[in-house]
């Protein structure tokens, strides 16, 4: 459970096969984001069609609405979405960070208004485990302290080293969890992240089978980054590890420069994934970076607004020049959408606002990164992976995307 194998390298990227509670990963892999249990639009059976092999859930989201508690009692994540695959749950250290004005960072934890009602919460690193852990993903993600993008080196470090002090209590309270020890009476039950109804019966039952990673941070600047690393190995064994803070404002240059300052430093034996990254060249370039795992809203919210990815670039769905078009969306892609409608249904469905063409171009993007990620693998394995891949990039940024 929770083991990594490598099994083919092009330079520093890898192709892999992660194994876990609800089935295996191979990488490199595009993970589907379900903030709120759902995939934007679309049935887990919808999501399954695509060979998406694992998918997102939000901690902030999923505790505000409906309730860990609540999912709980349905069965988990798994049985509450019926998707049968692996999940992950990120923190929500991100949505926390992201409410700005709304929100006041302690060392206990981080204090802020719900972005639904106005409640005034508080989410720690203990918190935001026990709700994972109610939850149920295959691998939950430790509590961090996320920075802007062109942060200076001073605030980055003040994230970095807070986020190495949260580390360990986010470790230590999943330790106790998977210990089968329960949340005493008041330790939780304080008002932390609000109405805690569910705090003080993280029960027994059969054990939640889940892992913990940690997140690197250090924005952007490189020897923060290589000193996040270090004191989170020195934390460790980890079964994977994350690079958290990255495409939040910063050039994509800065990005790439940091992944590959980290790459010769990152464990080679456990999954690396970098968080909120995935753009269709972001995973290449992210790829050929030693990354195995990515995660993006981008694909379902680009669908939704009737901009569909190609090998070509981006295409507008909802333009003129497709109206009377029958052909195939992309004539590479094997989905739903560019194996059974033309162009010019697609359009027309964008122009009447049914939300059947929301859904069709969200399958067609998901389909692409997935399917990306797949012929990544197959270039990695037979050694081919930097000739196709930088061909690839060529091509797509020549529509200056």
């Amino acid at each position: 459970m929770f083991e990594f194998r490598v099994q083919g390298t092009s330079g520093a990227a890898r192709a892999g096969t992660l194994s876990l509670p609800h089935g295996e990963v191979c990488t490199p892999a595009f993970m589907p984001v379900g903030t709120h249990a759902v995939v934007r639009g679309l049935s887990a059976a919808d999501v399954r069609r695509t060979g998406a092999q694992i998918i997102l859930g939000n901690t902030y989201h999923l505790h505000l609405r409906p309730g860990e508690g609540v999912i709980e009692n349905l069965g988990g994540l798994h049985r509450f979405t019926t998707w049968d695959r692996p999940m992950l749950t990120d923190s929500g250290g991100f949505q926390v960070f992201s409410l700005e004005r709304l929100r006041q960072i302690e060392e206990h934890g981080v204090e802020f208004q719900s972005h639904i009602d106005g409640t005034l919460r508080t989410l720690s690193p203990e918190r935001a485990v026990e709700i994972q852990w109610q939850l149920g993903a295959d691998v939950a993600m430790a509590f961090d302290h996320v920075v802007p993008g062109q942060s200076s080196f001073e605030a980055a470090a003040d994230g970095m080293e807070r986020t190495l002090r949260w580390l360990d209590r986010c470790k230590a309270r999943h330790g106790e969890l998977a210990d089968g020890r329960t949340v005493g009476q008041g330790e939780s039950d304080s008002g932390e992240f609000g109405p805690t109804e569910q705090s003080d019966r993280l029960t027994g039952g059969p054990p939640v089978r889940q892992t913990l990673w940690p997140i690197i941070q250090g924005g952007i600047h490189d020897e923060l980054r290589l000193r996040s690393l270090q004191g989170t190995l020195e934390r460790g064994p980890w079964t994977g590890i994350a690079v958290g803070g990255l495409s939040v404002g910063e050039p994509k240059p800065v990005m790439h420069r940091i992944l590959e300052r980290l790459e010769p430093a990152l464990p080679v034996e456990i999954p690396r994934y970098l968080m909120g990254v995935g753009f269709p060249a972001d995973l290449l370039e992210g790829i050929a970076r030693g990354i195995d795992l990515f995660d993006c809203v981008a694909a379902t919210r680009n669908g939704r607004h009737g901009t569909a990815w190609t090998p070509t670039g981006r295409l507008n769905v909802r333009g003129a020049a497709l109206k009377e078009s029958a052909g195939p969306l992309d004539p590479t892609c094997d989905c739903e959408t560019c194996t059974t409608y033309p162009r010019g249904y697609l359009r027309h469905l964008f122009v009447v606002e049914d939300i059947l063409g929301l859904r069709l171009i969200s399958i067609h993007n998901i389909r692409f990164l997935v399917r990306l990620g797949e012929q990544a693998r197959s270039h990695i394995l037979d050694g081919t992976f930097n000739g196709w891949s930088q061909e690839w990039l060529r091509r797509y940024y020549a529509r200056g995307d």
